[in-house]
């Protein structure tokens, strides 16, 4: 696996080696003998420059093949991984909680005080129970590292647009999907919703189970939303705290309810979320979307313009619909990212940095080219060059040209009627 079509950092000599034996071989620094992913999880956590000055002989150059390292899963090629990934404990086999306690001589967790004890070697100990019970499979060491490169060659994200929530609890409305068939739809539409400011995903009797690792990959780093996630074996146990929820479905549903676009709907849970109420958005599963008797408990029908022809939508685009209707509507997001290097954008042309062009600078143009064509005989039949200079000038005018442009025009006049000597013969 190649991390990327812009990777440029060269691995080959690389300042990673293996140490360890049998499920324990272990990429470590050489000379340091620090694992590859303590040192991601430095960078990614603590920022690259306290990964750099943090470990003896790391240099911020061997910090960057190291990410590349990570990034690209090269320990999957060495037959190692590291302490702590979600690698090892594939490797090892380990399935379930239970297995991962059992393999551990002692895990301490501090906050409830809870000591569990297994039948391996290796003590561990855990801030709370909650850490534990998110932790225990191991962190996606390769998906920090490719964030923290991302971060080297395009700059960090604003504080304001980092990867969380942008809405408090409440200020926008649940999406809730009904008996979802496969988990990589969730994650899917988990990345949907970090994409357009929602957070609160619900599910109700979801497949596959709950947690499940393949929506956390589906996700793409919307991690938080699959961490909040809330499974509920009921429709009626996820609709719970709601004041006011819709359905969404291509089929009419002999049901007297309101039946509403996308844009409709989105403004009228903007109303209410507006008076302090709680909203919610139902998704049915893949296969056939929401039973009738499931819609009957909505306050409004969810309806979006398709073609009557074919009017399914998958999971993850019906969200991502509603998701974008939601962000339109209510001012936030941005045009494109926006990182340390990136400004945010305004709809309309790119200048670039260069004013358009003034009218003097147009004149001097039109100036400029119609002298030169003159002298090389472009106007004939000479009667008809007004017209022809007016729809040249009404050609260049209707491009809307900065001042660069112009001056970038003038230089190819120029360089075409004056050419340079010693240079290419024409063909």
């Amino acid at each position: 696996m190649t991390f990327g079509s812009d990777a440029t950092v060269s691995v080959k000599d690389t300042p990673v080696v293996i140490v360890g034996e049998g499920q324990a071989r272990t990429p470590v620094l050489a000379g340091g003998g620090v694992p590859v992913g303590r040192i991601v999880a430095e960078a990614h956590e603590q920022g690259i420059s306290s990964a750099a000055d943090g470990f003896e002989g790391l240099e911020r150059a061997a910090l960057e093949i190291i990410l590349t390292y990570c990034a690209e899963r090269r320990c999957e090629a060495d037959d190692a991984t590291c302490p702590g990934c979600r690698l090892r404990t594939q490797k090892l086999g380990i399935r379930s909680l239970d297995e991962f306690v059992a393999r551990h001589a002692e895990i301490r967790i501090a906050e409830p005080a809870i000591r569990l004890l297994g039948q391996g070697t290796d003590k561990i100990a855990v801030p709370s129970l909650e850490h534990f019970a998110k932790s225990w499979a191991g962190e996606e060491y390769w998906f920090w590292a490719r964030r923290v490169i991302r971060k080297l060659r395009h700059g960090i994200r604003r504080a304001d647009r980092s990867g969380g929530p942008e809405a408090e609890a409440g200020d926008a409305p649940a999406v809730i999907l009904v008996r979802p068939q496969l988990a990589d739809n969730i994650g899917m539409v988990a990345r949907a919703m970090a994409n357009f400011g929602l957070e609160d995903l619900r599910l109700v009797d979801p497949r596959d189970g709950w947690p499940n690792e393949k929506a956390r990959i589906a996700a793409s780093g919307a991690n938080f939303i699959i961490d909040g996630a809330h499974a509920s074996p009921t429709l009626d146990a996820a609709l719970t705290g709601l004041n006011w929820v819709c359905a969404t479905t291509a089929r009419q549903r002999d049901l007297a309810k309101p039946v509403l676009t996308p844009e409709q709907a989105v403004a009228e849970m903007a109303r209410r979320l507006a008076d302090g109420q709680r909203c919610g958005i139902m998704f049915g599963p893949e296969r056939n979307g929401l039973e009738t008797e499931e819609v009957a408990n909505a306050d409004a029908v969810v309806m979006a313009p398709v073609s009557s022809h074919f009017a399914s939508l998958n999971l993850a685009q019906a969200v991502l619909l509603i998701s974008y209707e939601w962000m339109k509507q209510s001012g936030g997001g941005s045009i494109g990212r926006v990182t340390t290097y990136e400004e945010p954008l305004q709809p309309g042309p790119r200048t670039r940095g260069s004013p358009p062009a003034s009218k003097e600078d147009l004149l001097a143009f039109f100036d400029h080219i119609e002298r030169e064509l003159d002298q090389n005989g472009f106007f004939t039949p000479p009667e008809k060059r007004p017209s022809m200079v007016q729809n040249m000038r009404t050609m260049f005018t209707r491009m809307g040209a900065t001042q660069q442009e112009i001056r970038t025009l003038r230089g190819i006049i120029k360089a075409l009627v004056h050419p340079k000597r010693g240079g290419r013969n024409p063909p």
